[in-house]
């Protein structure tokens, strides 16, 4: 009788507790985790957010690069980190999106639907398709026929198997009907150190890792992959007008906490990170000159964004037969 009582009270117990811990969250350094290494574009994004972070909660936020391996090592790490909120990931889209389909349901170190809870996005860019100065093509169409002229030739850095910089890749390879050589790195900014130097001669990297390079005469630029011309970039022509129609290469980064971390942690870590992205100032000191676009919303919103990127590039990846190779 006393049973559904009894069990209301124990629920009321926990949520009171749970909000208890919020309030006096966080009382010691956290610990954003990043998938990728120093310098590319997902570490970027981690220390600017924790700099704010650090900021608006008078706590340090200590920055971990553990990339390598897909973005494995570190997921890994924070699923099995303590569910309180202090071990937090910064992942590139890939963690989630690509690496399930990519490795096979059951083979990764973590499970990408019950270890984790999506917090938010915090950033979403376009990529340039770029390569060295001394490839010959001028533009999209000239580098596509020379692909197929020279198939299993040219090379391309990605930032990892599975991320952003080796699936936009894949995708153009697809789209195009030709057949490239990827080259797998830790990280984006080694791949780009490498084209800019000539070891290899191609890469899909975020449109602010690219200007840079461009502008230095490091690289050259076929184009960009946004559905319009980039007004902080509006000389470069799109990858579609250049020469294939269509296509798009875009990723974006979040934040992730451990499961079982409280709702009312999970919520104001979320609430802080959205006053961040719609402070005026970090947008126009931060996120413009990078041509970042923000992505704040609710875990629920971003978990089903998640979903959706899973299933389109869960079919690319079996069009494309690719598997992680052990």
């Amino acid at each position: 009788m006393h049973t559904p009582l009894a069990a209301l009270v124990f629920l009321a117990c926990l949520a009171a507790a749970g909000t208890a811990r919020a309030q006096s969250y966080p009382a010691r350094t956290i610990t954003l985790t990043v998938t990728a290494a120093a310098g590319g574009v997902t570490d970027v994004v981690a220390r600017a957010l924790g700099q704010r972070l650090a900021e608006a909660w008078g706590q340090q936020v200590v920055i971990e690069n553990k990339g390598g391996a897909a973005h494995v090592v570190g997921a890994q790490s924070v699923a099995k980190a303590a569910p309180d909120g202090y071990s937090l990931l910064v992942a590139e889209a890939g963690t989630f999106t690509i690496n399930p389909t990519l490795y096979g349901k059951g083979k990764l170190p973590y499970d990408e639907e019950t270890d984790f809870i999506p917090i938010t996005g915090i950033v979403r860019i376009n990529q340039a398709l770029l390569g060295h100065p001394s490839l010959p093509p001028g533009s999209v169409r000239e580098l596509i026929a020379l692909a197929k002229e020279r198939p299993g030739d040219l090379t391309y850095g990605t930032a990892g198997i599975g991320s952003a910089p080796h699936m936009n890749m894949v995708l153009f390879e697809r789209m195009a009907g030709v057949k490239l050589q990827g080259v797998h790195y830790r990280g984006a900014a080694p791949a780009l150190t490498d084209v800019m130097a000539g070891h290899v001669q191609l890469m899909s990297v975020s449109v602010s890792l690219a200007l840079p390079a461009l502008r230095a005469g490091q690289v050259k630029v076929f184009g960009i992959g946004s559905s319009r011309r980039l007004a902080g970039a509006a000389d470069i022509p799109t990858v579609a007008e250049s020469g294939l129609p269509g296509y798009e290469a875009s990723t974006w980064f979040g934040l992730f906490a451990t499961a079982g971390t409280p709702r009312a942690i999970v919520d104001k870590i979320n609430a802080e990170v959205a006053n961040i992205l719609a402070d005026s100032q970090f947008r126009e000191k931060f996120l413009a000159p990078q041509m970042f676009e923000p992505m704040a919303s609710t875990p629920e919103a971003f978990a089903d964004h998640i979903r959706a990127q899973t299933r389109k590039w869960a079919e690319v990846i079996r069009a494309q037969k690719l598997t992680i190779e052990k």
